[in-house]
C-alpha cells in the first residue's frame, strides 16, 4: 500500500473513532499492520482493543462499532471491513487501490520511492578510510559497499550528503611503510637478515621501490604530484612517495569498485592545521582533563566510559583517539548535523571515548554523535576452500582480487557481484563471500537472479514494441484487468518499496535493499511462470505490460541505490 493510501485509511479510522472517545482524555495511537495470514485481509488494526479497557467496554463490541462506521463511509480505498478474534479489525482495500501503484511508478519513474525527510540537512558519511600502507582489502570493500549504499539511501530522502575518505597518513604504520620500501630499494627482501621485523611483505612494496628508484612521479585523487628522489637514504622522500603511490592505487581500486568520494581528509592535516592542539586545549579549558603519572588523562567516565583514558602519553605523543575527537569536532564545525562512520567492528572500543571527548569540548555536539555502522569480517571462499592471502598484498585478499575473480574477467560483472554480495547481510554479521556462487548462473546467485528478472522483463517488452513512445503510453492504460493472485502479490511488493527505503535508512541497514530486490525478483519470476503477459486480449495485455514495466523501473531504482547495473540481456 502506498504511503498516501495508508494515511487516508488512518484518517478514516481516526474519524470513525473520534465520536467514540469524545469527552475522554484518550489519545490513542492508531497503527496499521499486515495480517500474517493474507486470507485475513490486507490491513489489521487493534484500536478497539486499545481503547476498550479505559472506556470499560467490550473490545469486540467496540470493534464492530468501528467496522460499521467504516463501512458507512463508502471509502474509495476500503473494499470490506470485518471483526476478527478478540477485537481486531481486518480491512481489505479495493482492487483499484492496489493497482494504483503501477500508475504512480510509471509517472514518477526514477523518483519513485524517494522522499523529503532530510531536506535541508547536511550529513557526512565516512567510510573505507584505509591507511595508505597497502591495497584495499575485502573489509574495505564491505565498507565501500555499505557506505556508498547508505549515502544513496540518504540522498533518496533529500539529505545533502558528503562521502568522505579519512586517510590515516600519520603514525607508526606510515613509518613502517617507509622502512619497508627503503629495504626493498636497497635490495633486501622478506626473509633476509636485514629485513625489518615490522615491514610489509607484499609484492606491492617491491613495485613501489622499483618506481622510487626510477624517480617516477605519482599523484592521488587530491594533492600535488610527488616525484621520487631516487635516493635510498632519503627516508622523507620515500615516505611521501610511498603514501601518494598507495593512495593512487586505492583510487584505482575504488574506480573499479564504482565508489566515488566527495572529499578526502588527511589525518596529518589535523596536526599541521592545529586542530588536535585546539581540541586538547578546549578539553583542558573545560576542566575535563587531569595529569597523572606524567600523562594527560580525559575524564571519560563522566560520560559513561568504564574508565578514564590517556590522551597524551608521558613521551608527549597523543593516543589514537585524540585525533579522532579533533576530526569529529571539525565535522561538526563544517556544519554536519549528522555524521555516520562505517568502520570495522574492531573500532567498537573507540565509540565511548570519542563521544565522551566530543561532549567534553562543550560545543553543543549531540551525545550520540557520530553514528556508527560497524561491520564484521568477510571470509572469502574459492574453489571450495578459504582464500587467506593474495600474492600482491602479501597477507590478505584485495578488493581488486575479488572483483576480478567474481567477474571472470568482466569488471562490470565482478563489481556488481561484489557490491551486491557485500551488502546482502547485516553489517554486524560475519559474511562468507563464495566466489563460486558469484560466478554461478543459477537461482543460487542472488545477483544473477535479480539481473535475470530485469532482463526477462526487457525481453517481454521488446517483443511488444521497440518504440519508447509505445512503452511510455502504458502509464495511461486501464489497470482493472490485474486481478490474478500473482498480480496481487507483485502489486503489493511494488507498493512496499518506498516504506522499505525509509526503514532501511532509519535502521542504517542498506542490506534491506538487497533483500527486497531478491524478493521482488522472486515475485516477478513467479508471475512469469503463472501468467502469460502477451495474451490476445488487448486490455489484459496492456495492463500486464504496464505492470512489468513498473516492476522493471523499481528493479532499476533499487539496483542503482546499491551501485549495481541493470543489464537488458543476460
Amino acid at each position: 500500500m502506498l504511503a498516501q493510501q495508508k494515511q487516508d485509511i488512518l484518517e478514516a479510522i481516526k474519524n470513525t473513532v473520534a465520536p467514540i472517545i469524545a469527552g475522554t482524555e484518550l489519545q490513542p495511537t492508531i497503527a496499521l499492520e499486515r495480517p500474517r495470514d493474507p486470507s485475513h485481509g490486507d490491513i489489521a488494526c487493534n484500536i478497539a482493543m486499545q481503547i476498550a479497557k479505559p472506556l470499560k467496554k467490550n473490545p469486540r463490541e467496540l470493534a464492530q462499532q468501528i467496522v460499521d462506521g467504516l463501512l458507512a463511509l463508502n471509502h474509495p480505498l476500503i473494499a470490506s471491513a470485518e471483526l476478527a478474534g478478540p477485537g481486531f479489525i481486518n480491512l481489505r482495500v479495493t482492487a483499484a487501490a492496489k493497482q494504483a501503484v503501477v500508475k504512480t511508478i510509471l509517472q514518477q519513474q526514477e523518483q519513485f520511492g524517494k522522499g523529503s525527510k532530510g531536506s535541508g540537512k547536511k550529513v557526512i558519511v565516512e567510510f573505507v578510510s584505509a591507511n595508505p600502507t597497502g591495497p584495499l582489502h575485502v573489509g574495505h570493500g564491505r565498507q565501500g559497499a555499505l557506505g556508498d549504499a547508505l549515502s544513496a539511501l540518504l540522498e533518496a530522502q533529500s539529505y545533502e550528503v558528503t562521502r568522505e575518505f579519512y586517510y590515516n597518513d600519520a603514525g607508526v604504520q606510515i613509518g613502517n611503510l617507509a622502512l619497508s620500501v627503503q629495504a626493498r630499494a636497497k635490495g633486501f627482501k622478506p626473509g633476509d637478515a636485514e629485513w625489518p621485523e615490522s615491514a610489509y611483505n607484499g609484492e606491492y612494496i617491491a613495485e613501489i621501490a622499483q618506481d622510487f628508484l626510477a624517480k617516477k612521479t605519482v599523484s592521488a585523487s587530491d594533492g600535488a604530484p610527488v616525484t621520487a628522489s631516487g635516493d635510498v637514504n632519503d627516508i622523507d622522500s620515500i615516505r611521501q612517495f610511498s603514501v601518494t603511490y598507495l593512495r593512487n592505487e586505492q583510487d584505482i581500486d575504488l574506480l573499479a569498485f564504482g565508489v566515488k568520494f566527495d572529499n578526502y581528509y588527511l589525518e596529518s592535516s589535523l596536526y599541521t592545521d592545529g586542530k588536535v592542539e585546539a581540541a586538547v586545549a578546549a578539553l583542558i579549558a573545560a576542566g575535563k582533563t587531569y595529569e597523572q603519572d606524567g600523562a594527560l588523562w580525559l575524564r571519560t567516565t563522566e560520560y559513561g566510559d568504564d574508565k578514564d583514558r590517556v590522551m597524551k602519553k608521558s613521551d608527549g605523543t597523543y593516543t589514537y583517539f585524540v585525533p579522532d575527537v579533533a576530526y569529529h569536532v571539525v565535522k561538526w564545525q563544517r556544519g554536519f548535523s549528522q555524521a555516520i562512520n562505517v568502520q570495522g567492528s574492531d573500532h567498537h572500543g573507540t565509540i565511548a571515548r570519542v563521544r565522551a571527548g566530543l561532549q567534553a569540548v562543550n560545543q553543543g555536539i549531540p551525545q550520540a554523535y557520530p553514528d556508527y555502522v560497524l561491520h564484521k569480517m568477510v571470509t572469502v571462499m574459492k574453489d571450495g576452500e578459504e582464500v587467506k592471502i593474495s600474492k600482491r598484498a602479501g597477507s590478505y585478499v584485495t578488493v581488486r582480487d575479488l572483483i576480478e575473480w567474481s567477474g571472470g574477467g568482466d569488471v562490470q560483472k565482478g563489481r556488481d557481484a561484489v557490491r551486491f554480495f557485500l551488502i546482502s547481510r547485516k553489517a554486524d554479521t560475519e559474511f562468507v563471500f563464495d566466489v563460486d556462487v558469484a560466478l554461478a548462473k543459477s537461482d543460487e546467485n542472488p545477483v544473477y537472479y535479480v539481473h535475470y528478472a530485469h532482463a526477462r522483463i526487457c525481453r517481454m517488452l521488446a517483443q511488444y514494441s521497440e518504440a519508447e513512445a509505445d512503452l511510455a503510453a502504458l502509464k495511461d492504460v486501464d489497470l482493472s484487468p490485474l486481478t490474478a493472485a500473482r498480480e496481487a502479490s507483485l502489486l503489493q511488493k511494488l507498493a512496499e518499496y518506498p516504506e522499505m527505503l525509509e526503514k532501511a535508512l532509519e535502521e542504517l541497514g542498506p542490506h534491506q535493499v538487497a533483500f527486497y530486490l531478491r524478493d521482488l525478483a522472486g515475485e516477478l519470476h513467479s508471475y512469469y511462470n503463472a501468467e502469460r503477459v502477451l495474451v490476445d486480449d488487448e486490455p489484459t495485455k496492456l495492463a500486464r505490460l504496464a505492470l512489468i514495466l513498473a516492476t522493471r523501473q523499481v528493479l532499476r531504482n533499487g539496483l542503482s541505490l546499491i551501485g549495481v547495473s541493470a543489464p537488458n540481456q543476460m
